[in-house]
This record gives structure tokens, sequence and C-alpha cells, in this order.
């Protein structure tokens, strides 16, 4: 019989459960049994509710406390050296993640195409495996004693490896696949002598280009692991398998999952290679988006499976796991009704699958009130006036140019002499930190406890509070600190026509790192100035040069659930031409420094090298319409974080910003080497201080950086910063950090 079947849920809560649990854990006020009790609290409710959606597999292990490759790693036993002394196991776990004064953190980076961020196994020569079980079992005895039977979650060896870093020269992380894949067995063994009768083995890096290597290695693997117990479900997700299709399709596994939302047109090559004792499972309900499922078009994919492989070998499922998904819609009260009706949050896909899966099994007719449902939310978004304004469109279509009217050279000349700064002149990436009374006084101006004037008051008074502390430090160029913006996504998203925003609508980014996105339903336009007031007044306050913040359109659009009734590139290009008007008026207002952060370009890159191309004209297109406006004497910066830029740094050179700055510390300054071979031309910040971490650095520690990134990029065009905003640090560490980060500068100057 054909079964509906849950790849993944969220594990954070509906209201944030998880994130604050961590949270007073890691300040010591409430103990380990506090954090475990919650995190029982949680998978418990989430199995339950998956039950009663009518999901009949449930997925167990797929909750994590900081990340899920972070826990491949403990599973496997392959704890960097530095951490290996630590006796404690939770203990052991953050610090991985989070970093300690004498051990730094693991690296960061984004999980494939998502926002999503997982902690890079590190590797080294001689390196050893072995199981630590604890959790996939302890997972699926919980879920067993409420009277569910679960299917353990765990990610690949294949994907493990190819995710991994190797941290000696001369490693190959895929050549240690013979020494992992045996504890992989033992792990299925033990799953199997609990009773589990199937396990899904997470394999997304199937939707990669792969290696000869990588190839080898999945077909060693898994001639391993379909002999060492349960019944495997491969998951593949995020893209089409395409040249990899056989492979995949014919790997001694019992079943295969296979996203039919990102790549439907996979469907029939996948058909026709599918062995006749495989079971697949059609992800037709999108896990990344917060759209109602068209049913009755993905009812046409299940059937034409169910056509081809009969009922008994098929399942039907969301694209990927929910965790990119928010968790429930019915606690939007305060919605716009007609939003609401087209959207659906991870309980409600659940609905879908089940619905899909009752229409399969009983006919169209057995769920028509759903699938009715669906039918006129679509009919409805078609209709509506709300979503196409034909002045949008029609400035879109406009042709404006996107080049500078100098070269770099030429305004790097006007900029030295506009703004005097010292050699390895020093900032910082945007925010200060939110502490509790900021938060606090936000929380009273929304509920109406704390009227507008006395809410700016209060902001005025944090942002002159930080622009003191700023002099008092030394930096060089200022910025205001942020302290009126909650989110740098959400909060241009609610000063723009065709946004709209959730109360609940939290997926998480990484660790206890939960974000809101924004909804984009329509056509994207800019009402007034966003961000003058704030850049302007804090630019009263100093005469050292203020920098105004904003975010860039390619973030925007990454960072937001999107509409998916015109091109990205289109809704990119109407973000960019807001962004340009902001930049224009801070120009206007003496704002002379202006960062258009974009962290999200290298994320948006499509995950098949055919596709970078299109893609990356475009994104950089936008970029350049935002910021080409200006004239030479205004420096424009952006910033990028958390990514792999070796194959793409053509493309950032073409966005032609004065100065960029870039996540590096956790990397051991390694990000910064494709900057260095590739001989960026423009300016660069490297990151010298993890704001991830708890750690302050020393100022060694920064000069040992900044000393490493002058060896191959001349002095001239170096900036000294932290990796990225400063937004969930407190004022003690970001003080002591700056003060180190400053003097590791005049150390430099020196």
């Amino acid at each position: 019989m054909t079964r509906s079947a849950n790849l993944g849920f969220p594990r954070i809560g509906l209201h944030r459960e998880l994130k604050k649990a961590q949270e007073s854990f890691w300040k010591g006020e409430t103990d380990a049994a506090a954090l475990h009790a919650t995190a029982r609290e949680l998978r418990a409710r989430h199995w339950t509710l998956q039950r009663d959606a009518g999901i009949d597999v449930i997925p167990s292990n797929d909750f994590a406390f900081y990340d899920h490759v972070l826990d491949t790693s403990v599973l496997v036993g392959a704890i960097p050296p530095r951490f290996a002394e630590i006796a404690d196991a939770d203990e052991r776990y953050f610090a991985m993640a989070r970093g300690t004064t004498a051990a730094p953190a693991m690296e960061m980076t984004k999980w494939f195409d998502t926002n999503y961020h997982f902690i890079v196994p590190e590797l080294h020569a001689g390196q050893s495996f072995a199981l630590n079980a604890q959790k996939p079992v302890g997972h699926y005895r919980e879920a067993k004693a409420l009277g569910l039977e679960t299917r353990p979650v765990i990610v690949g060896p294949v994907t493990f490896l190819s995710l991994a870093k190797a941290k000696d020269n001369g490693l190959d992380p895929l050549d240690l696949i013979d020494t992992l894949v045996p504890v992989y067995a033992e792990l299925l063994r033990t799953l199997r002598a609990e009773g589990a009768e199937w396990v899904q083995i997470d394999e997304p890096v199937l939707v990669l280009d792969l290696s000869d290597k990588q190839r080898a290695a999945f077909q060693m693997a898994y001639e391993v692991l379909s002999k060492a117990g349960p019944k495997v479900l491969l998951a593949t997700y995020f893209g089409a398998l395409l040249d990899n299709t056989e492979l995949a399709a014919t790997l001694p596994v019992a079943g295969l999952h296979i996203d039919l939302v990102r790549a439907p047109e996979q469907l029939e090559d996948v058909l026709a290679v599918l062995p006749e004792d495989k079971t697949l499972s059609v992800g037709v309900v999108d896990g990344r988006n917060i759209w109602r499922t068209n049913l009755d078009r993905a009812l046409g994919f299940v059937t034409r499976a169910w056509d081809q492989i009969g009922p008994d070998r098929l399942e039907i499922a969301p694209s990927c796991s929910l965790l990119h998904s928010p968790v429930d819609l019915d606690a939007e009260t305060n919605l716009d009704a007609e939003l609401k009706s087209w959207m659906a949050f991870a309980k409600q896909k659940l609905g879908e699958v089940a619905a899909l899966t009752q229409a399969q099994r009983e006919g169209r007719a057995a769920a028509k009130l759903t699938f009715d449902t669906s039918a006129a939310a679509a009919a409805a978004h078609r209709a509506s006036p709300r979503i196409h304004k034909d002045a949008v469109k029609a400035r879109s279509a406009q042709t404006i140019a996107l080049d500078r009217a100098s070269g770099f050279a030429a305004r790097r000349a006007k900029q030295r002499q506009k703004f005097n700064l010292p050699s390895y002149p020093t900032t910082t990436i945007g925010s200060f930190p939110q502490t509790r009374e900021v938060r606090e006084a936000r929380a009273a101006f929304k509920k109406g406890l704390l009227d507008a004037a006395g809410y700016d008051a209060f902001l005025e008074q944090e942002t002159e509070k930080s622009i003191r502390i700023q002099e008092d430090i030394g930096l060089d160029v200022l910025v205001h600190g942020e302290f009126e913006r909650n989110d740098m996504v959400e909060y241009f998203g609610e000063q723009l026509d065709g946004f709209a925003f959730t109360k609940n609508g939290w997926v998480q980014s990484y660790g206890s790192r939960c974000v809101k996105p924004p909804v984009i339903f329509g056509d994207v336009s800019r009402p007034s100035a966003m961000t003058v007031r704030w850049s302007a007044f804090a630019a009263s306050l100093t005469d050292k040069p203020m920098k105004g913040m904003l975010t860039g359109p390619v973030t925007i659009l990454q960072w937001s659930f999107v509409r998916v009734d015109q091109p990205r590139a289109e809704t990119c290009r109407q973000i960019a031409l807001a962004i340009r008007d902001e930049v224009l008026d801070l120009e206007k207002a003496g704002i002379g420094i202006i960062q258009i952060d974009e962290p999200a370009l290298r994320e948006g890159l499509p995950l098949r090298q055919r596709d970078w191309n299109s893609y990356l004209r475009w994104a950089v297109d936008c970029f350049r319409l935002s910021a080409s406006g200006v004239a030479d004497e205004t420096q424009i910066h952006t910033h990028m974080c958390y990514a792999e830029f070796n194959d793409i740094m053509p493309a950032i050179a073409e966005m032609d910003a004065d100065v960029i700055s870039i996540e590096t510390s956790r990397s051991d300054m390694e990000l910064l080497e494709a900057f260095r071979d590739f001989k960026y031309p423009n300016e660069i910040g490297p990151g010298v201080w993890d704001i991830h971490s708890p750690r302050v650095p020393s100022e060694a520690d920064m000069l040992a950086l900044m000393q490493k990134a002058a060896e191959g990029i001349p002095a001239d065009q170096l900036w000294v910063n932290p990796d990225c905003g400063l937004k969930t640090r407190g004022w003690p560490e970001v003080r002591a950090s700056l003060i180190n980060l400053v003097s590791a500068a005049k150390a430099l100057r020196a």
C-alpha cells in the first residue's frame, strides 16, 4: 500500500522553545537535565503531531541540539583533537560548535543552497572513527516508548566526507571511505537489533556534479551498507540527479527519494532505470517554501509513478526535510486572511502529504475538501490584484547603467583624499549588541506600551552610546549600530511593498539562531526612505566617517520566502531598484560610505555548474544596479560570510564594490586564499574575530591572522574587521574584542 512519509521536522518548536533552552543552558541559568527535558518534550510533541496528521513513516534522529552534520561528526567519533580532552559530552558538543577560550570553533558554512549553516567536519591524517550510537538509538527508543515506529535519519557517508575539510595537506577526505563505512555498518546493525525496519540515509551530494572518486565511494559504501541490517531509503533532494540518475537508482538499497519540486522533470528518467524491487519516494510537497501545494498537479506526478511501479513500492513525501519551513500556520492569528489562504507551514504540509496519499489510495473524492480548498486558493492567487503592479514592472523593464562613472583606481584615489583613512583601516560589519533593554523597548513599542516619541528617544540614546564607544576604542569607520532593526532582511521587507510578515514563522539558521523570513508575495517597490533617518542622525554625532548599512537585493531574495509565479531574477531586479533608491538617498544625506551586504550571493549559486553563469549574470547585475548610481567619492562596501568563494571570484570582482569584507577567522584565513590566488583588485577586509563564538580573541590572535593575510595581499588593500555583525554578542566581549582589533591594526601600521 502507498505510504505517506516525512523526511524531517523542524527542531526549534513553535515558540522557539529549543532556542530558549539552549541559551539558558549556555548562560548557566539551567542545567543539562533541563535542556534535555525540553528536547524530549519537543521530540514527543513533533512525533505525535506527525502521527496525528496522517503520516505513516515518521523520522527520528532528525532532531539536533545544534546541527545534524555536527551530530554526524559525534556519531562517527570525528572529534577534533583540541576538543578531545573535554570529558562532558554536552560541553564538548557545544564547544565544537561555538568554541572555547582555548579552542576555536569548527568552521561553519551553508548547507547546499539554503540559509541553514552546518558545522564542517574536520578530518586529520591518520583519522580513525568509532561509533557513538547513543543519540540515534536513544531517539528511536524514545519514539517506541510512545508507541511510534520511526525511521531513523542519518547523513550518508559520502555526503559527510564530501562536505568535510582535511586539516592536513595531501589528505582527501574521500580516502577515508574504507575506514568510515564499517562504522556506518555497525550503526545499521545496532538499529536493526533495536527493531528498526528502515533507515533513511541522506545523500544530497547526489544532486551535485560528482567526481569519479565520489562515484566509486558510493558503490563501495552501499555494497557494504545494503547487507548491514535495516532496509535503506537513500534520500536525495534540492535538485535533479541528472547524470547521477542511474547511479542513485541502481545502488543496492531498498528505496530512493527524489525531489520533484525542484526537479519535476527527473521523474521519467528515474522511472526508466528504477529496479523492479525498489521503493520510490516522491517529494511533491515543497519543504523549503511556504506556499500551498497545487495538489492536482502533485497528484499527477504521484499517479504517474503509481502507474509505473504500482502502489506497494510508492511513498509520498515532502521534497526534503521540513527543517526549512516554519512549524504551524495555525499560530498566525494576525496574518491577512487572503495571504494566509495561500500558505502552508510544516504542519499543513504534512496534511497535504496525507491528502495526496489518501487521494491516491482511494480516489480524489476521498480528499475532495482538501483538494478543492487548494484549487480555490490557487485560483484566488492568480486573480488577486495585489500581486502585480504595472508601474513596478514598467520601471524594471527600463535599461539603467550598471557601471560606476569611473573605474576602481580613479574612485579609490578620490575616496582616499576624501576620507584620509590610515593603512589597515578598522571598522565593523554593522550591528551592535541587541541587549535585553533593546529587545524589551522594541516589544513595548510594538505592543503600544511605549509611544513613538519614547521609542525614538531610546533609539537615539542607544545609537549615541554606541558611537561614543566606537570613538573611545578608536575605530576608523563607524556604524550606527542598527538598534532599530529586528533582522537584516525583515527590517527592509517591513518597509517595502510586496512583502508580508508572520508572527511565528521562525526557521533555524544555525544553533540557537532563528530567523523569520519575510514573504514576498507581489511586485516590490520602496514607498519611502528606510534607513536615512538613523544613518544621518548617527553621522551628526561624530566627525568620523559613518557607514550606512543596507542589505543587498540577492540576500533579501534568498533569505525570504519568494513568490513562485515569476522568475526569481525579476523579483531580485525589483528589489535592486528599491535598494538603489535607498543608496541614492543616503548619499544625498551626506553618508559617504555605504555597505550593501550580500552574504547570500554564493548561497544562491545553483548546485550544478552548468547553471552558474545564468544565475551569476542576473545576481551580479542586481548588485551593480543597486550601487552604480553614486558618485566616485562614495565608497561602496559589501559583506559576505560562511561560503566557498573560489569558484565565483570573477563574479565577485565584477560586482566592483570598493571594499569587500569576508569571514575568514574560523577557516584560519583559508577562505582568503581565493582572493589572493585570483589577485582580487579592490580592497578587502578579512574577518579576524569569529563573532559566532563567545571567545574573545587576543590582539596576538588577530595580528597573526592579518599578518597571514598580508603575505599574499598588498597591505594597502587590507581592512581590519570582525567576521560578521555583532548583534548576538554582549557589550563586554564586544568592547574587549574591538580594543584588541584596533590594537592589532596599530601594530600592523607600526
